[in-house]
């Protein structure tokens, strides 16, 4: 039960991460602090996706499941439960490519747009 419980907290850190990593930029506009921590998170995100790496996380939350007894998986964590959903086919090189675009381009959107905010005063 306990490997199952921790196991569970892993899959729920992993989100919280890609989470943060898509919308942290955002919380720059209440804490100045924030880009420290958020531009390292989606520098490392953007080289995971861009080096077609697996994140330290997946391995752990596998380890954790084949401890409890249930089975582990296959491939990377956005593979697994992400893609079926949002790309039924699996992931590829390419998508993995795209995919690290998309968090270099979001972070750059979304820190332009807080420092648009923070210049014109609103």
């Amino acid at each position: 039960m306990l490997w199952q419980v921790l196991a569970e907290l892993v899959l729920l850190i992993h989100f919280v991460f890609i989470a943060f990593v898509l919308f942290g930029g955002i919380l720059t506009i209440w804490w100045r602090w924030i880009p420290w921590v958020h531009l390292p998170a989606a520098l490392w995100a953007a080289a995971l996706e861009f080096g077609g790496w697996i994140c330290p996380l997946t391995p752990l939350e596998n380890r954790l499941r084949q401890a409890s007894g249930e089975a582990g998986y296959t491939g990377g964590f956005l593979e697994y439960y992400a893609l079926p959903v949002i790309y039924p086919q699996g992931l590829t090189p390419d998508m993995q490519f795209w995919l690290g675009f998309v968090v270099v381009l979001f972070t750059l959107v979304t820190y332009g747009f807080v420092g648009w905010r923070k210049a014109s005063g609103i």
